[in-house]
């Protein structure tokens, strides 16, 4: 093999690394934001199920599942809150 082609070789390799440095960590908050939101949407749909027969329904939207995706358990008790305060 001629030199050209190593050292070629061995820039495209430092290349990819690179491009995958930058980009990995993106991808890892996408996932654990789209693990969040299931998680949400989880705990929406038990408190929707255990607390149907109070009269207690969380509409699951986007604002919803993001309030309980981030907030988690605490973020499903303010929405319960908030859903029985305003109606």
């Amino acid at each position: 093999m001629e030199w050209k082609t190593i050292i070629l070789s061995l820039l495209g390799l430092f290349g990819l690394y690179l491009f995958g440095t930058i980009f990995a960590r993106p991808l890892v908050l996408i996932g654990k934001l789209g693990l969040s939101l299931v998680v949400g949407g989880i705990l929406l749909v038990l408190v929707n199920v255990i607390c149907g027969g109070l009269g207690i329904h969380i509409a699951i939207n986007p604002f919803t599942l993001l309030t309980a995706g981030i907030l988690q358990v605490p973020g499903v008790v303010l929405l319960v809150l908030a859903n029985y305060i305003l109606l």
